[in-house]
């Protein structure tokens, strides 16, 4: 189930006696590709050990708002911006109506409020407790506020009764959950990233280079993989993992960045700029250490470099070319010159100066400009903010070259 791969899923579990049927969606949801943190009530631990969902997820579960560790790690603000999608499975009456009254009396409620994540319930009831008045009024008030609810499905209860109520079966569950992510966006598209940053050598142990992490270039391969698409990443030198299903071609300099880009541009329908290329390089490279002489200073004579983005933008069957404008002040009207200037289709400004979402950093916010829009996408984390993009960019794209 490919539109489950890299997704990071946070999963809920309240105090119900359905709470068995979520180790098995945890392992379904890791079997699919998911990366999947758990978060359970102490009422949902009287049901099942945190243990088995540790052993299933991988991953340390989550059971209390203020604890120290978790604070001194992964923080509930942490863990509600990680989250791509947060079901709760079972979501228990009290659990629902606590949701719908806003509050954040415990951890899994808290992160309820804190994420931007989209929210889904899988309620798990006595029947009788989903059809009281209150329930169906909490129902509506969740349903009005855009939180999504799957099932409950009708049949036995473990109480004996039968009627609505049940919670929905792990496998319907896990459909319900990759329905949720749109997988064909970028259906048949080839599309080549650039991430990371350059170096340029002055001498075989010393480069200019920049302080670009590549987590953005990455986020967006991820995503655009993620949406459909064939994905050739090319990225300089970074310590970051390929993500899966994208093909990673691994360069050093400018000169190898464009050599590569020119390579794969022919044949693709999309070329994303979002490598931090180094404007300049030594015009000689000594073949030996330069050694510290006696000088007070030092002076080497720097040459332009290519400019890729223009380069690709200028082929005569270009790809759909979007680049990026990583500046420090005057970022929109930079941005839609540079824009013009490169004749590009598409231009994703961002302010690098501004702490938190510039270089290096997990969160990002930028405005994308083109010819007729300019739309301003919120702080978020790279990897929700790439698919945000994605979403944005598939309706810009030509049907055919």
């Amino acid at each position: 189930m490919l539109r489950l791969t890299n997704r990071q899923i946070l999963l809920g579990i309240t105090g119900g006696i359905a709470a068995y049927k979520s180790a098995e969606l945890t392992r379904m949801l890791k079997k699919a590709g998911a990366d999947v943190r758990v978060v359970m009530t102490p009422a949902a631990a009287e049901f099942i050990t945190p243990l088995t969902l540790q052993a299933l997820s991988g991953n340390p579960v989550h059971l209390q708002l203020l604890d120290p560790e978790a604070e001194a790690g992964m923080g509930h603000i942490e863990l509600a911006r990680w989250a791509d999608l947060i079901l709760v499975a079972p979501a228990t009456a009290d659990f629902m109506a606590r949701v719908a009254a806003g509050m954040g009396n415990d951890l899994l409620t808290t992160l309820c409020l804190a994420s931007d994540a989209p929210l889904c319930l899988a309620p798990a009831m006595n029947q009788a407790m989903w059809r009281d008045q209150q329930t169906q009024l909490n129902v509506q008030a969740l349903q009005a506020r855009g939180i999504q609810l799957f099932g409950p499905a009708s049949g036995e209860q473990a109480c004996g009764d039968t009627g609505i109520g049940r919670m929905l079966e792990p496998e319907a569950l896990l459909q319900a959950i990759a329905n949720q992510f749109d997988y064909d966006l970028l259906n048949g598209k080839r599309i080549v990233i650039t991430a990371g940053p350059t170096r340029e050598a002055i001498d075989p142990v010393r480069f200019i280079s920049n302080h670009s992490s590549g987590k953005m270039g990455y986020a967006l391969a991820e995503a655009a993989a993620d949406a459909g698409a064939e994905v050739i990443l090319i990225s300089g030198p970074v310590n970051l993992h390929a993500p899966a299903h994208v093909k990673r071609i691994m360069v050093e300099s400018a000169q190898d960045m464009l050599d590569a880009a020119l390579h794969t541009a022919d044949n693709c329908d999309v070329f994303i700029g979002a490598a931090a290329v180094a404007d300049y390089r030594p015009e000689f490279v000594s073949t030996n250490k330069l050694k510290k002489g006696k000088e007070e200073s030092m002076e080497i004579r720097l040459i332009k470099n290519a400019d890729i983005i223009a380069t690709i933008a200028a082929l005569p069957n270009k790809p759909f070319t979007i680049g990026f404008a990583a500046e420090t002040n005057d970022v929109l009207n930079y941005a839609r010159e540079k824009r013009l200037r490169k004749q590009l289709d598409m231009i994703i400004a961002n302010d690098v100066s501004i702490a938190g979402i510039g270089f290096n950093s997990d969160e990002n916010q930028v405005t994308l400009i083109t010819s007729t829009d300019e739309i301003s996408l919120p702080q978020t984390s790279k990897r929700q903010l790439a698919r945000q993009l994605i979403e944005h960019i598939a309706p810009h794209l030509p049907t055919t070259r």
